[in-house]
């Protein structure tokens, strides 16, 4: 009964996933398209999750957690990207801000 379940989990999963794809190449705007691969990723994590709980690995655990986690460092990085047009200007900018400011961000 529970495999059933876990399958149709992993089936609700899969087509989560290919909304989120429809989402992904439809969004108006880049921050809607950065939105979609963003849930996508975590779908990925939970379609990882289900299949690991199928096949009765715990080793699948892991590799989720670690897929979660560069999916957040690359959404992090995508929108400092975009926003600066490199990734390292932010840091520049800060201390120029610093310096001309007196040592306060406001």
């Amino acid at each position: 009964m529970m495999e059933w379940v876990n399958l149709t989990a992993a089936l609700f999963m899969a087509l989560a996933m290919a909304l989120m794809l429809a989402r992904l190449f439809a969004g108006p705007s880049l921050y809607d398209r950065v939105l979609a691969a963003n849930s996508f990723g975590t779908k990925t994590v939970l379609l990882l999750l289900i299949f690991s709980l199928l096949t009765g690995r715990s080793d699948g655990v892991d590799i989720a957690l670690l897929y979660a986690l560069i999916n957040f460092i690359a959404t992090v990085a995508i929108l400092k990207f975009f926003r600066y047009r490199s990734l390292e200007i932010a840091l520049a900018q800060m201390s120029l801000r610093r310096a001309i400011g007196g040592g306060e961000d406001e």
